[in-house]
C-alpha cells in the first residue's frame, strides 16, 4: 500500500454512482490531521448523482463517465487518474463493475465498502435478501477490491444488530451509520495509524 509521509497525503479518487453520504464521510475524514489520503478527483458513471454536490461543495475535480461502453469509459478513467496523480481508488455506492485488466493496474489500491458482513450478501439486495433470512445480524465490510465481486481481501467490518421490526429501511440507515465511521478506520488501518 502507498505510505503517507509527512504532508503528503495519498491523492485518492472517490467512484460514486449515488446520494454520496460515504463520499461525504470520507471527504470530512481526508481534512483531518490524523488523515493520510487526501479526496483530490470523484468520479460519477451517473450524471444526476447527488454526491455530485459534494464534490462542487468542497471544491473537488469531477467527472461523468456513462460505462456504457466500459472499455472506453475505463480508459477515460485511466487517463484521469494518471494526469492527476492518483495513487488509490476508494468505491463508494459505485454501481458498475470494474474489468479485471483495470484492476490489475491497481492492485492492492482499489478499496470497497459493502453493506453486509462479507463473505455473506455480496451484490445487490442485501437487506432485503437479510432479512428474509431472519439474521440476527448485518453491518458492513471494507475490503480490498480484486476481480471477483465483493470477495477481496477483508480489511474491517463493523456488526450491526437486527431488531424485531427491522424493515429494509430501518436496516439500510442503521448500517450506514456504521459505513462512515467504518471506512476511515479502514484506510487508517492499512496505512499503519
Amino acid at each position: 500500500m502507498v505510505r503517507s509521509t509527512g504532508y503528503n497525503k495519498t491523492r485518492t479518487a472517490v467512484l460514486i454512482s449515488g446520494t454520496g453520504s460515504n463520499l461525504k464521510s470520507l471527504i470530512k475524514f481526508s481534512k483531518t490531521i490524523k488523515s493520510p489520503i487526501s479526496i483530490d478527483f470523484v468520479i460519477s458513471n451517473n450524471s444526476k448523482a447527488g454526491g455530485l454536490n459534494y464534490a462542487k461543495k468542497f471544491k473537488i475535480k469531477k467527472k461523468v463517465l456513462n460505462f456504457k461502453n466500459k472499455n472506453l469509459s475505463e480508459k477515460k478513467l485511466l487517463s484521469i487518474l494518471k494526469i492527476n496523480n492518483i495513487d488509490m481508488i476508494c468505491l463508494a455506492g459505485f454501481m458498475k463493475i470494474l474489468s479485471l485488466n483495470f484492476i490489475k493496474k491497481f492492485k492492492g489500491k482499489i478499496l470497497n465498502i459493502h453493506p453486509s458482513l462479507l463473505p455473506k450478501y455480496k451484490g445487490l439486495n442485501t437487506h432485503k435478501r437479510v432479512l428474509n433470512n431472519k439474521e440476527k445480524y448485518s453491518g458492513c465490510t471494507v475490503h480490498f477490491v480484486n476481480s471477483k465481486l465483493d470477495s477481496g481481501k477483508i480489511i474491517l467490518q463493523k456488526k450491526v444488530k437486527i431488531s424485531k421490526k427491522e424493515t429494509e429501511t430501518s436496516l439500510a440507515k442503521k448500517i450506514l451509520v456504521q459505513e462512515h465511521k467504518l471506512y476511515p478506520k479502514a484506510i487508517l488501518k492499512i496505512f499503519n495509524y
